[in-house]
């Protein structure tokens, strides 16, 4: 029997997701589109079958400031999502990961080769940059949330950072340090930028911006230990990608320092530290703390 939260957070994400998918399907150039090559690339990855967390993070962010979910919010989770699937497409590249499964379908450069999959994951970044500087907010709100994107993708403590620790740091023995640092950037970084990037468009203060990132924090690192935790317990039918990987390459990761377990109790406390940060919100909060449940007690 399903409970209510369940239920709840079923219907939320199913919205969420229907409400980034219509903005993506805008915002993305037809497939038709000249060259088509690139285009169809490019949405072939976007519309492999995410969830979607990313932009829902932003709107219930969105959410616990301002109350209500604040018209346009979805094109700012449009564009976060273009981010993560560019870092997708990347991260399977030969050179990277070598991955020939994502979302349970073929990899971008296994589909239209490893050329035109770079240029498709260079274009979506390009093209979430142009949707956030026409965001329907104040433009000091707008300038704000790309400079907080764009530090969130970069090198230092940002996504593509977290990938050269990644790549760096394989076949060597992993220590708490390193595997949180690859964490905190690589995964971490873009959760939550989305938390709270979603919180300055629905005007949040900066006392505001300073909790929504507490909570951004803990709850990324959560995501990503439960990740890390699922790569070595689901197979790759359920997980939609290939299971095992990260122990294959000798990967970084937090259940390899800490074990399964141990890592299941750190993602659970993690989310309650998240949690106690929303408190001042009260009920404003709850969609937001259901998503960041979801993200610790999902199985793909």
């Amino acid at each position: 029997m399903m409970s209510l939260m369940e239920a709840n957070v079923k219907s939320l994400i199913q919205e969420g997701a229907e409400l980034t998918d219509r903005a993506l399907e805008a915002l993305l150039p037809g497939a038709e589109t000249v060259p088509a090559s690139i285009h169809s690339a490019m949405r072939h990855s976007t519309f492999a079958g995410g969830k979607r967390l990313r932009p829902l993070l932003a709107m219930q962010a969105a959410v616990t400031i301002a109350g209500k979910l604040p018209p346009g919010i979805e094109r700012l989770g449009a564009a976060i999502e273009m981010l993560h699937t560019y870092s997708l497409i990347h991260d399977d590249l030969p050179a990277l990961d070598n991955d020939d499964l994502r979302r349970g379908k073929p990899t971008c450069h296994v589909v239209y080769g490893e050329a035109i999959a770079i240029l498709a994951g260079d274009a979506l970044q390009t093209r979430a940059f142009e949707v956030l500087a026409d965001l329907d907010c104040p433009p000091a709100a707008a300038v704000q949330i790309i400079g907080l994107v764009a530090n969130a993708v970069g090198t230092v403590e940002g996504m593509i950072g977290g990938q050269v620790l990644d790549l760096e740091s394989e076949h060597m023995k992993p220590t708490p340090e390193l595997v949180e640092a690859i964490h905190r950037a690589k995964t971490g970084a873009l959760i939550r930028v989305s938390v709270v990037a979603g919180g300055v468009f629905a005007g949040a203060d900066a006392a505001d911006l300073a909790r929504l990132d507490h909570f951004g924090r803990k709850a990324g690192l959560a995501f990503q230990i439960v990740d890390d935790v699922l790569d070595m317990t689901v197979d790759s039918a359920h997980l939609g990608k290939t299971a095992g990987k990260d122990m294959a390459t000798e990967k970084a990761t937090w259940p390899a320092v800490f074990g399964i377990e141990q890592s299941r109790r750190d993602a659970a406390h993690l989310i309650e530290e998240a949690f106690a940060v929303l408190e001042p919100y009260g009920n404003r909060a709850d969609g937001l703390k259901s998503v960041a449940r979801y993200l610790v007690e999902r199985t793909n």
